[in-house]
């Protein structure tokens, strides 16, 4: 099943906001962040290091 990366990142993101309450601006910075790492050169060394 093939997920588009916005979606998962708003799924983690709506659970991620309901179970911790961080606050809204860590949520931002995090998926911001993770949106921009997935997209730039250092995504495949992350994808090997996560699995």
């Amino acid at each position: 099943m093939d997920v588009p990366l916005w979606l998962a990142l708003l799924v983690v993101g709506w659970l991620g906001v309901k179970l911790a309450r961080p606050p809204w601006w860590l949520v931002a910075v995090l998926l911001v962040g993770g949106y921009l790492v997935a997209g730039s050169f250092l995504a495949p060394a992350l994808g090997t290091v996560l699995k």
